[in-house]
């Protein structure tokens, strides 16, 4: 299944001006709204040169901003709703210097206003079950390599992927044992079936309920029938791609909220839903 399109013209034509994007920030969170001062319903309206509403009554009033992202933000709604259609758009991602070209803001608050949305992106908790493939990568620093020989500087990140399902990715402090395998326990059911290289951290799986199977790929073997880690590694390929290319550096410290993004996109690609209304939703 596709995932669904949303073109900038369609953009356009709902989101025209400040006053459309604070309209439906306003339906999506407070709807026919009864006023406790009059008790009357749909009696709300923008009040001039303001990002409030206000009842006809002139006793009581709304802000759609208040407890969001926006609220803090003296940046036209406008403006947050474009870069949220960039960013929900973007297979490898938007750099917050492509937002203040798009845009029209200062480099600092398009950065804040990125970082602001990819708390949007937040991984949710979830349970894999049947075939889970499970990998670590490195991320950053200024050499190549893998696992603790040539990775210093980088970040260890670790990510688990349902066949046919979500992923989820961690940016941990280290890839020991204790480390994935309690992230190993803690997503995928007891009983499903384990597909990983053959990096010793996951020696334990069997002895922790899972049936596991491990491709040699310092022998070579990558593929082995249904046991690969293909789509795991498919997923750290579009995750350094945006890293790489797009940002060109991230910090340990901010790596997650990027892992986060790309794991959300990953996880809603073929979503029969824009996914810039469902970043809306959840803002509202």
């Amino acid at each position: 299944m596709k995932a669904a399109k949303y073109t900038i013209q369609q953009f356009n034509r709902e989101f025209p001006d400040n006053l459309a994007c604070l309209s439906y920030l306003f339906q999506a969170r407070f709807g026919a709204s009864k006023c406790p001062k009059c008790g009357r319903s749909d009696q709300y309206h923008n009040q001039a040169d303001t990002s409030h509403f206000v009842c006809t009554c002139g006793g009581h009033q709304l802000s759609p901003k208040k407890d969001t992202i926006f609220e803090k933000s003296d940046t036209d709604l406008y403006k947050w709703f474009y870069a949220m259609f960039l960013m929900s758009t973007s297979k490898n991602g938007v750099s917050a210097k492509e937002i203040e070209r798009q845009i029209g803001v200062t480099y600092k608050t398009a950065w804040r206003m990125a970082k602001q949305i990819r708390k949007l992106m937040e991984q949710m908790p979830d349970i894999f079950g049947g075939i889970v493939e499970a990998d670590e990568t490195y991320v950053g620093g200024k050499r190549r390599g893998t696992r603790g020989r040539g990775a210093k500087g980088k970040t260890p990140v670790f990510g688990m992927i349902e066949r046919k399902g979500g992923v989820q990715a961690r940016a941990v402090a280290n890839c020991k044992a204790a480390t994935v395998m309690k992230l190993v326990r803690e997503n995928v059911k007891i009983g499903s079936t384990l597909m990983t290289d053959e990096f010793h951290s996951y020696n334990s799986a069997k002895a922790c309920g899972y049936k596991h199977h491990t491709v040699r790929h310092g022998m070579k073997e990558y593929v082995r029938g249904k046991v690969h880690t293909n789509s795991i590694e498919g997923f750290w390929s579009q995750l350094k791609r945006s890293i790489d290319g797009t940002h060109h550096s991230v910090s340990p410290k901010l790596l997650q909220t990027y892992v986060d993004q790309h794991v959300y996109l990953w996880n809603h690609r073929t979503s029969e839903k824009p996914l810039f209304f469902d970043l809306l939703a959840r803002v509202a």
